[in-house]
């Protein structure tokens, strides 16, 4: 009986190895909030024969009925049901830069995202609900041949933000916009994009040479040159208050300038040619320093009486110029900012001070400052000359015959002018382009074409 008993024990065990050996291997599960789902490319659970008992995939039903197959069980015991492999979790992207293709699917990207409060950390897509995509523009070329500044990228940056503004990057619908040395990242909708890309076009089309921009500051007593010359020009549309602007072909401007130069009022501030690249921006200035009797304030070396406290003004000018040229380069955006500081003059004040046996008067002064400023967009034909006035301004400029401290010359009323700027495009910086140009507004000779 007992041998009985044992062989029937050795068979039952026996089985129920059997049976074991012939499931499928369990994938780990993790209970972790927010945990991703099996990844596609998951390797699918080994199929398993129904054979000693062994439990059908949970997909397939069992005998034809529709219902699933019981719970395998050994003796009367059930066996765990058997659970399809787990695939490897997503990968989080943290990083746009791990992102190959150039356009992307709407809400291709996960993030990371941590819940206020120190709660668990999340596993989150991109906002997407209006038809962002994400594009990538190789700008590589453009930056590795700009060596005036050290982030050449940023020029990229700022002329799409003056074409789209800002309050499209910081607004419904969700967007941003990251530039590198080597790529421009932009999320947004695709009528965006459209914006955007016209913008890089016109940086990467660009051949690999600077543009010569000729820069005129001059300033005339009175407006009143405006009688013979609103002829010849094509007013143009000014957003900044007491700035007009208009354009001058270059035969004219050339004319235009020459009457200007008869005149007894006529002063030149500047005339240069700078070189630039397309897009960055480039500063011309130049300013000087003013000095005066700021105030007084008690000794601090344990002397009684009072110190007089020196003051000094930065006075001149700053034109900052920022040139995009089109894809045929047939027409030109510039950014200019241009501002003017000029000490007026100078307002004393008398000053009486406690002195040694009595009271003393010192003179102080009190700077009368003239500033204007002008920060305007303009577009315009690259075979026309653009002609701003500033209205009737302070024109800064050094003091002559000034005495101690400039005091001579500051406590008079300074001159004001009609303040003028000439911006010409010249071409390419080559020498060949250069030589080129025979209608020149600031110099060289002028090809009328027999019409004066």
């Amino acid at each position: 009986m007992l041998a009985r008993r044992l062989l029937f024990l050795g068979i039952w065990l026996a089985s129920g190895l059997q049976v074991l050996a012939q499931l499928p291997s369990q994938g780990t599960l993790t209970d972790a909030p927010g945990a991703a789902a099996p990844a596609a490319s998951a390797v699918p659970p080994p199929s398993v024969s129904p054979s000693a008992g062994a439990a059908l995939p949970a997909s397939q039903p069992a005998n034809g009925t529709g219902l699933p197959a019981a719970p395998p069980s050994v003796g009367g015991v059930p066996m765990p049901t058997p659970m399809p492999a787990v695939g490897a979790t997503p990968a989080v992207i943290s990083n746009p830069t791990d992102l190959s293709p150039a356009t992307v699917a709407p809400n291709p990207v996960q993030l990371t995202r941590t819940v206020a409060g120190g709660g668990p950390r999340q596993s989150v897509s991109l906002p997407g609900g209006q038809g962002q995509v994400l594009q990538e523009y190789d700008i590589s070329d453009y930056t590795a041949r700009v060596k005036s500044t050290v982030k050449p990228e940023q020029a990229l940056v700022d002329w799409i933000l003056r074409e789209t503004g800002t309050d499209v990057w910081f607004s419904e619908p969700f967007g941003f916009l990251s530039a590198s040395k080597s790529t421009l990242r932009v999320y947004h909708t695709k009528e965006m994009q459209q914006v955007v890309k016209g913008i890089v076009d016109r940086f990467i089309s660009s051949r690999p040479e600077a543009y010569v921009l000729g820069l005129r500051m001059v300033t005339i007593g009175s407006p009143n040159w405006r009688v013979t010359a609103l002829p010849l020009m094509q007013p143009v549309t000014v957003q900044s208050p007491g700035v007009e602007a208009w354009l001058v072909s270059k035969e004219h401007a050339a004319l235009l300038l020459a009457n200007l130069q008869r005149r007894g009022d006529f002063a030149d501030k500047s005339s240069q040619d700078i070189v630039v690249e397309n897009g960055q921006s480039q500063t011309i200035s130049r300013t000087w320093p003013r000095d005066y009797l700021r105030t007084l304030q008690p000794n601090t070396n344990g002397t009684a009486g009072y110190s007089l406290v020196r003051g000094q003004i930065n006075e001149g000018y700053s034109l900052q110029l920022s040139p995009l040229f089109s894809v045929n380069e047939r027409s030109v955006d510039a950014v200019i900012k241009c501002n003017v500081d000029q000490v007026e003059r100078l307002v004393p004040i008398a000053v009486d001070v406690p002195g040694a046996a009595a009271l003393q008067r010192v003179q102080i002064q009190v700077p009368q400052l003239v500033s204007w400023r002008l920060h305007e967009r303009f577009r315009w034909p690259t075979d026309q000359v653009l002609l701003l006035s500033c209205g009737v301004v302070a024109t800064p400029g050094p003091a002559q015959n000034s005495g101690p401290l400039g005091i001579n010359n500051l406590i008079n009323p300074r001159g004001r002018a009609d303040a003028l700027v000439f911006i010409e495009c010249k071409g390419r910086s080559s020498q060949s382009v250069l030589e080129s140009q025979p209608r020149t507004a600031f110099g060289g000779e002028v090809n009328s074409r027999g019409r004066y």
